[in-house]
């Protein structure tokens, strides 16, 4: 399992943690020795929302071959959505599993990956993403190979989920109680 965690000037670093924080501890932890990753991104450095700056593994390379692709949003993911160059590029993703967190769907609805889809986002982004499919008001959604999460901290939700699907319920507990997050 080769996750591609996508990175970009802007986003919001909690998206990006949330997901990426219990999806890794599958590895860390000792769950899963096939767990690997690298985040990508298109630029050789990626400075979060608030100033955090982030070195990506990957380099405005392909996203084909990725089992996984984890899109974390930001209000800028707003403009980003409007950029050919990055929904081509994300477009080349070819993963059995495509994932978001808040705004993140926008970017995935741009590139294809929702059509004829429910999916949700951020509640302020909901008229936005009814451009690309049915918007569906919960925290977590999943309509076939695409799991959508809604604002900020359901990142943390949609990473534990995704564990579930990857391991089980047990290791999702495991891991949520090592995390401390008791939702």
């Amino acid at each position: 399992m080769h996750i591609a965690f996508v990175a970009y000037d802007g986003m919001t670093a909690l998206d990006f943690v949330g997901v990426y924080d219990p999806l890794t501890r599958l590895d860390t932890m000792g769950f899963r020795d096939d767990i690997s990753w690298d985040m990508c991104a298109r630029t050789e450095r990626v400075t979060a929302n608030a100033g955090l700056e982030l070195v990506p593994d990957a380099v405005d390379e392909s996203l084909s071959g990725y089992d996984m692709l984890v899109v974390p949003g930001g209000f800028v993911a707003r403009e980003l959505a409007e950029d050919e160059a990055f929904v081509s590029w994300l477009a080349s993703a070819d993963s059995e599993r495509v994932a978001s967190v808040c705004t993140g769907s926008l970017l995935l609805g741009a590139a294809g990956f929702l059509d004829g889809k429910r999916a949700t986002t951020h509640p302020d982004a909901y008229d936005r993403l009814a451009e690309h499919c049915e918007v569906a008001e919960e925290r977590v959604v999943r309509d076939g190979r695409v799991v959508t999460a809604g604002g900020v901290t359901s990142g943390i939700a949609l990473g534990l989920s995704l564990v579930t699907e990857l391991t089980d319920e047990d290791t999702r507990d495991v891991i949520a109680t090592q995390m401390d997050y008791p939702y």
